[in-house]
């Protein structure tokens, strides 16, 4: 089940609540008992990496993430 974050747009109250897709998101604010909770949009807190994932499965400069730059040679002078 997903975490998803809500705030209270009266008290600024925020909190997070893990529920099913299909539940209903919660409308009264725990803190101050408003009917004013909205969810907040957030980020993932997990990344793809390794053989086979790749930044962008489009355009034609797929870089997988696993490569890393090649090192300087030993005795070249940028």
């Amino acid at each position: 089940m997903p975490i998803y974050a809500f705030a209270c747009t009266d008290c600024g109250h925020a909190f997070d609540r893990l529920q099913k897709i299909a539940d209903a998101d919660p409308t009264q604010c725990p803190q101050c008992a408003r009917q004013t909770v909205k969810r907040q949009v957030t980020a993932p807190s997990f990344r793809l990496a390794g053989g086979g994932w790749y930044e962008t499965d489009f355009g034609a400069n797929k870089k997988n993430l696993v490569e890393k730059p090649a090192a300087p040679a030993a005795g070249s002078s940028d």
